[in-house]
Order: C-alpha cells, then sequence, then structure tokens
C-alpha cells in the first residue's frame, strides 16, 4: 500500500508528557495507585497531543523525533499494557513511520542498490507488523477475543465493531495490508488478506468521511489488491479518488500520487499518470498547515516517480505493430 493521510501529532502534550515522564523515577517507590495515574495521565499526554509533527516540513528532523516518540510511548505501555489510545497511536505511529522513513526510501534505492532497497523493505514490513501488532492488542481491549473471532467468522467480528473504533480499525488494517503488500512470496501472509479487507470494508461502513477521506485514499491502491478484484476494480479506484479529492477539497497530494502510481501505471497511460503528478505537485503545502509533512512526503514521492515515467509506462507501439 502507498498512502497514509496524516502523520504524527505531537505538540506541547508531549513536552507535558515527557515532564510526568520524569516523574515516574520519583514515583517508583510510592504507592502503586500514584505511579498508575501518573502512567495514564503521561499515556493520555502521549497519545492525544497535537499538530507539531504534522506541520513541519522537514521529513528527516521528524524522521528521528519520531523515532523517539515511539520508543517512550512502547517504553510507556510496558507499564500500562491496556492502554488503548497508547496502542493506536503507536499503531498509527509506526505505519505511517514505516511507508515515509522506510519503505519510501527502500523504493527510491532500488536501481541504485538493491540489497539495500531490499532489507529496507524487510525493515518497513516489520514496522508495519509491529503497528498491526498494537492495533489488535487495541482491538482487544474493547472487543475481548477480537482476534480469534477475525480469523475464524471475519463478518462477525467486524460486525461488532462501533464507530468510535474506526481510527484503531483504520490503522490496523493499512498496516496489515502494507505488510502483506510486501510479503508476496509469504503464501501465508497473503491468506490474511481477506481479513484486512474485512477491516477496511468495516472502516468505510463505520465512516466512509474518515479523516477527511482518508479510507477513500487508501481504496484507490487496495481495490486493485484486494481478493477476487473483479473487472470493476479500476472503476472502483476512480470513485474513491473521487471521493478522497472532494472530503479533503483537492488539498491533499495522496490521492492524485495512488491514482497515478496505480491505475495510470496499470493502464499504462502516460497522459494522465504525468497529469496527475503534476496535481499532486500544484498542491499547496502551506494551505493547510496539519498536512504540510504528509503533503511534503508524497510529492517527494511525485517527483521520484515523475523520474521513472519511463520505467513504468511502456512507449506506445508504432501503428504497424498494432495490428
Amino acid at each position: 500500500m502507498s498512502v497514509f493521510p496524516r502523520l504524527w501529532h505531537f505538540t506541547r502534550a508531549s513536552l507535558r508528557g515527557l515532564f510526568l515522564a520524569g516523574l515516574l523515577a520519583a514515583l517508583g517507590s510510592t504507592g502503586c495507585s500514584v505511579k498508575r495515574l501518573a502512567i495514564n495521565q503521561l499515556g493520555d499526554a502521549l497519545s492525544n497531543g497535537g499538530g507539531s509533527f504534522a506541520t513541519d516540513d522537514d521529513p528527516e528532523l521528524i524522521r528521528d523525533a519520531a523515532a523517539f516518540s515511539l520508543k517512550l510511548m512502547e517504553a510507556l505501555l510496558a507499564e500500562a499494557p491496556s492502554h488503548r489510545e497508547l496502542l493506536q497511536a503507536l499503531a498509527s505511529g509506526f505505519t505511517q513511520y514505516a511507508y515515509a522513513f522506510a519503505q519510501q526510501p527502500a523504493d527510491e534505492l532500488e536501481e541504485k542498490d538493491l540489497t539495500a532497497a531490499t532489507a529496507g523493505r524487510a525493515r518497513a514490513k516489520r514496522l508495519y507488523l509491529r503497528a498491526r501488532n498494537y492495533g489488535l492488542r487495541g482491538l482487544e481491549v474493547k472487543h475481548p477475543g477480537f482476534e480469534k473471532l477475525l480469523r475464524a467468522n471475519p463478518v462477525a467480528a467486524v460486525r461488532g465493531l462501533q464507530k468510535n473504533d474506526t481510527h484503531l480499525v483504520y490503522w490496523t488494517a493499512a498496516a496489515w495490508a502494507a505488510s502483506i503488500s510486501l510479503s508476496k512470496d509469504n503464501p501465508d501472509a497473503i491468506a490474511d488478506l481477506p481479513l484486512a479487507a474485512a477491516l477496511i470494508d468495516r472502516v468505510l461502513a463505520l465512516d466512509e468521511e474518515f479523516d477527511f477521506g482518508a479510507i477513500h485514499s487508501f481504496l484507490i491502491t487496495f481495490e486493485l489488491a484486494r481478493p477476487n478484484a473483479g473487472p470493476d476494480a479500476i472503476a472502483r479506484s476512480r470513485h474513491h479518488f473521487a471521493r478522497a479529492v472532494k472530503l479533503s477539497g483537492g488539498n491533499q497530494a495522496a490521492p492524485y500520487v495512488a491514482l497515478a502510481e496505480n491505475v495510470a501505471v496499470k493502464q499504462q497511460n502516460a497522459t494522465e499518470f504525468k497529469a496527475l503528478l503534476e496535481q499532486a505537485l500544484a498542491v499547496k503545502v502551506d494551505q493547510n498547515p496539519e498536512w504540510r509533512l504528509v503533503n511534503t512526503i508524497m510529492q517527494r514521492r511525485a517527483k521520484w516517480l515523475l523520474s521513472r515515467v519511463e520505467d513504468l509506462i511502456l512507449p506506445a507501439l508504432p501503428p504497424e505493430l498494432k495490428k
């Protein structure tokens, strides 16, 4: 999968979280209830931060800062293993980190260093699986036995999910599907694709406007990869593209990149491919500060894809060879 709509949300809440983290050592020898209260407050602070990461325009800076924040949340989770908001933040954070800072750099490396690219994708897959596992743990908190039921009866399992589960279900599904996309030589992983599809379809049913069309952006790609995609898969992808653009007001580069990279390439339509990527590059990254980081990252991918147009789309055959 190649599109994740929003990247990390940490502001003063994170600074407050770091302050609380400093208190934990002092609380180590005090009563368990006091320490538990501090842990829960820190978990809430870290998982419900604002948007200073998302508004940044320096992906390399965020790469390093996000790694620290994710490890801090993991350390806290060891003390509060059922903190649902922390599990949700880790599912979304590791999914986005894997795409932006492991998978995408690996893709860009492939032509120059296949060994490094392969290692980068393997790392991305491990991070996606870590995200998926945090997501499944988060769902288990509210829905005990969820994963077991999902594997036995996906329809029944997802039926019990409610609208307030949407965020967690989305990132669990996104991470799962992304890990499968990097496991094409693993039959066991591919066999899980219907489970990811069940979660994705439930998000669409629960809240099709989720996060300004995030589920539609994701489905642009996923419709082509889902089990038994069918002859109308491209039409469905285009429908989701239209909804994603409408719900984001045309201010996110991701839908344009997704349609170009998946549908235009599949149809070998060079004109549409270039036009879509030019539209992605025309998105004004400062118009919506909360999307500045994700638009910066997706525009970087758009530039890279444009540089590879001759590799991705074959030249048209001369008329005499079409007969």
